[in-house]
C-alpha cells in the first residue's frame, strides 16, 4: 500500500463492528469506510486504521504580532511563528481563511517542515511563541502536540488558535501543552451553529467552561459579528452574560468585524458602531476586558485598569503606543494587578513586535 509521507498514524478513533472506524476527535464523530475522509478531509481510514494526513506539512509560516490572534492579555508585544495546515472539522459559510480551512487540496501546503524545526524556526527568529492557527489546530492536534512539546523544550510558548470543537479526551492533551487560546465562540444560538458552521453549540460552551477552569492555558475569546446573524442586542447581551456567569469578568472578548467572504460574500461589512455597541452591551454586563477588532478604534483596543480606570495598554491595530504596567504586571497607579499573562517587560528586551508580518520558509 502506498502512503505519502505526510501519512501518520491518527489518535482518537475506535473500531467498528461492522468494519468501519469512528474518529473520537470532534463532536461530527464521524465513520469511515476503508479510504474515506472525515469532514475535516484530513483524517483518513487506510488498512482499517486512522492516518492523519497533513502531518509535517504546512500552508505556510510567517512571524506575527501576539495581537493579531488577538491575544491583548498574554505577553503583550512579543511576536509569535504562525502557522497552520488545511482543512476543518466545521463548515462555517463566513470563513475568512476559506482558501486554507475548506482547501481539499494537499498541494496546498508548501512547506514541510518536524516539530523539532518548528521549534528551532522559532527560536532562530526571535519568536516567543508558536502559535497553531490559519485553520483550527485541532484537526491536526497529533502533529501540534507533538511541536508544542518540542517548543517547550526549547523555552518557546504555545498558542492556540481555534473554534473549541473537541472531545474532552483529546482536549486534555492538546491543552496541557497550550499557554494560551483564543477560542472562537461564533455565535449564542444553536441555530447559528446548525444553519452556518454545520455544528453545535453546547460543546463550544462546554469546552470554553473546562478551558477556564480546569486548565493553566490563558484564555481569550472572540466573536466575529456578522450583520443580520449573530450582532443583535440581544443575543449579545446573552453571550456576554453567560461569560459573566460561567466564565468570570476578567476572560477577554474580542468582537471582531466581518468581511464579506466564501458563501456570504453578498452580506454588508460589520458596520464600527455595531461594534461600539457590542462592546457597551459586554462591558455593561460587567465584563472588565472587551475589546472591537478589524476597524480602527483606539478606546477599543485600550486595555484599562479595573479599578482606576487608567489606560495602561493603549493599541493602535497591533502596534502598542502606550505600556503602563509595573513589573508584576499591575496598575502603577492604584497597584491592582491585570489579569492575564505578562513577562516583566514589554514584548522582547522592551521592545515591542509591532504590526509587522515577516514570511518565513523553513524544511526539514
Amino acid at each position: 500500500m502506498n502512503v505519502p509521507e505526510s501519512d501518520h498514524p491518527a489518535r482518537w478513533w475506535h473500531a467498528l463492528a461492522d468494519g468501519r472506524i469512528q474518529c473520537d476527535l470532534c463532536p461530527r464523530d464521524c465513520q469511515l469506510h476503508e479510504g474515506q475522509r472525515g469532514a475535516c478531509f484530513v483524517r483518513r481510514m487506510v488498512g482499517g486504521k486512522m492516518l492523519l494526513t497533513t502531518y509535517g506539512r504546512s500552508s505556510g509560516f510567517c512571524i506575527d504580532p501576539i495581537e493579531k490572534k488577538p491575544l491583548n492579555h498574554f505577553h503583550p508585544g512579543s511576536s509569535v511563528l504562525s502557522f497552520g495546515t488545511a482543512g476543518c472539522n466545521l463548515a462555517c459559510r463566513f470563513c475568512q481563511n476559506w482558501d486554507i480551512s475548506k482547501s481539499k487540496d494537499m498541494d496546498r501546503l508548501m512547506d514541510s517542515a518536524s516539530p523539532s524545526a518548528i521549534a528551532s524556526a522559532a527560536r532562530q527568529h526571535g519568536a516567543d511563541a508558536v502559535a497553531y492557527t490559519y485553520n483550527d489546530p485541532v484537526i491536526f492536534a497529533e502533529y501540534a502536540i507533538d511541536t508544542a512539546l518540542a517548543c517547550r523544550q526549547q523555552g518557546v510558548r504555545n498558542v492556540a488558535v481555534t473554534a473549541g470543537y473537541i472531545h474532552p479526551s483529546p482536549a486534555r492533551e492538546f491543552f496541557a501543552v497550550m499557554d494560551a487560546a483564543n477560542v472562537d465562540l461564533k455565535a449564542f444560538t444553536e441555530d447559528f451553529y446548525r444553519k452556518q458552521c454545520v455544528g453545535h453549540l453546547a460543546p463550544v460552551l462546554d469546552m470554553l467552561a473546562w478551558i477556564r477552569h480546569e486548565t493553566g492555558c490563558w484564555l481569550e475569546i472572540t466573536t466575529l459579528l456578522i450583520p443580520g446573524l449573530n450582532d443583535s442586542a440581544t443575543e449579545i447581551g446573552d453571550l456576554s452574560a453567560w461569560i459573566y456567569r460561567e466564565l468570570g469578568p476578567d476572560v477577554p472578548l474580542h468582537f471582531t468585524a466581518f468581511h464579506p467572504d466564501w458563501k456570504l460574500d453578498t452580506l454588508p461589512p460589520t458596520p464600527p458602531a455595531t461594534l461600539t455597541q457590542a462592546r457597551r452591551i459586554a462591558r455593561d454586563a460587567g465584563l472588565h476586558h472587551v475589546y472591537t477588532g478589524n476597524v480602527h478604534d483606539s478606546e477599543g483596543g485600550t486595555t484599562f485598569c479595573t479599578h482606576c480606570q487608567a489606560p495602561l495598554i493603549v493599541r493602535d491595530w497591533y502596534e502598542i503606543r502606550h505600556y503602563d504596567l509595573n513589573a508584576e504586571g499591575a496598575c502603577p497607579h492604584c497597584q491592582t494587578p491585570l489579569a492575564g499573562r505578562f513577562g516583566r517587560q514589554l514584548g522582547h528586551a522592551g521592545q515591542a513586535f509591532g504590526a509587522r508580518r515577516i514570511p518565513v520558509r523553513l524544511a526539514s
